[in-house]
């Protein structure tokens, strides 16, 4: 990103997470000003802006990044204005950094006596296509004078067969989903919300992610997750806006008029046990999942993309119980990312899937298809370690909207 009121530095060398060079998983300058959103599925070029402007929030249908800093919120003020102000300030600061500018007025050139609007790692470096997404989580709604207008779709999520849900990387009331090219954009980004929010905002969890799993782009090759094999060939991609529309954005039907526009994530910490993964015969992980490793053809198919005969794969296939036909149509966008962060103590990795899916409804969406998940042969490997869902309100139309404003204000 570039400091309004100052030349920018060199780039720095390339910044990579734990094996952030492998590729798996399931048109602005640096100080452009960000502009209206006209076609999400339309990827800018490396290293460009996104514009934050839209009728949707970006990091949703838009093309998925490289890279991942998700951060969950707990709010620490009593306060409904001050909350307010909060929103309204992040907006503006995820308006200036999502266009490769600095906060504020930038990293130095201010008063020597004081700390400045922005904390610099970023200067120097291009916008590298960064989303920020915002989403309001159950326990909000608690708070603020807000119970009226808690969702009916924002339940509370079942327990479903094998969670093993670790409470301090569950829930909260506010997230931000941070997605770029760049890993230290994605870092900055976050951190600099963090920042603006202190004394009113604490970090409950937080989560770094690479190697999309998921591809939101019809052309793109289908990435590979941490397992190898490719993921998401059925994903709703961001030119389908039929699709789009009928199982991702919240219509005016739906209900509350508020989240119009709208859409509610799920996001769930996936730990894979990849080394007893590794030891099972390729004949066995293929079973598994439905699908040959290779070309990610689906049992009895050719090419990876060919319509899968669900009654060829063994009844406890993961892509036979997931597909829409086992689930009543339910159908999904997923835009999740690969994870390691380092050992559990036992010598093996802490890695996985860090799992985000945007729905219409969750009850017509993610719950099903998990509970038709509980007899899945995949769930020997895996299990559910962290879960939080968020209502993902539409997007800031303009330069006077803010994040939040059809929920806080009575006249939206």
């Amino acid at each position: 990103m570039t400091d309004s009121n100052a030349p920018s530095p060199s780039r720095r060398s390339l910044l990579g997470w734990g094996g952030a060079g492998l590729a798996l998983g399931a048109a602005a300058a640096g100080g452009a000003v960000a502009i209206a959103r006209t076609d999400d599925a339309a990827a800018p070029a490396a290293g460009a802006a996104i514009p934050f402007h839209g009728p949707h929030q970006a990091g949703i249908a838009t093309p998925v990044q490289d890279r991942l800093h998700f951060a969950a919120f707990d709010v620490t003020t009593e306060d409904r204005e001050d909350l307010v102000r909060l929103l309204k300030d992040w907006t503006q600061a995820a308006r200036r950094m999502t266009a490769g500018r600095a906060v504020g007025g930038g990293a130095y050139g201010g008063l020597a006596e004081a700390p400045p609007d922005d904390t610099g790692e970023a200067l120097g470096l291009k916008p590298s296509r960064l989303t920020l997404t915002i989403g309001f989580g159950p326990s909000l709604f608690t708070r603020f004078g807000l119970a009226d207008r808690r969702p009916e779709a924002l339940v509370d999520l079942p327990r479903f067969a094998g969670d093993n849900l670790d409470e301090a990387r569950s829930g909260g009331d506010l997230c931000v989903q941070a997605c770029a090219d760049d890993p230290q954009v994605a870092v900055h980004a976050i951190r600099n919300l963090a920042r603006i929010g202190f004394g009113k905002v604490v970090i409950r969890w937080s989560q770094l992610g690479f190697g999309k799993t998921s591809s939101t782009t019809p052309e793109a090759q289908t990435p590979r997750n941490l397992m190898g094999f490719k993921d998401g060939t059925r994903n709703i991609a961001g030119t389908e806006t039929a699709r789009l529309r009928e199982h991702v954005w919240v219509g005016e039907k739906d209900g509350p008029a508020w989240m119009t526009g709208g859409s509610y994530l799920v996001a769930r910490r996936i730990r894979m046990h990849i080394e007893t993964w590794d030891r099972t015969s390729l004949q066995e992980q293929e079973d598994i999942f439905g699908r040959d490793k290779g070309e990610g053809a689906p049992v009895g198919k050719a090419k990876e993309r060919d319509e899968p005969f669900l009654k060829a794969m063994k009844p406890d296939a993961h892509v036979r119980l997931a597909h829409p036909d086992s689930n009543h149509g339910a159908t999904i966008l997923r835009r999740g990312y690969s994870f390691t962060d380092g050992t559990d103590g036992l010598g093996r990795l802490d890695a996985g899937l860090f799992f985000l899916a945007y729905q219409r409804d969750v009850r017509e969406g993610f719950i099903p298809i998990q509970r038709n998940l509980a007899t899945d042969a995949l769930n020997e490997y895996i299990q559910h370690v962290g879960s939080a869902l968020f209502a993902v309100p539409p997007g800031v139309r303009d330069q006077d909207d803010w994040w939040g404003r059809t929920l806080f204000s009575e006249e939206a």
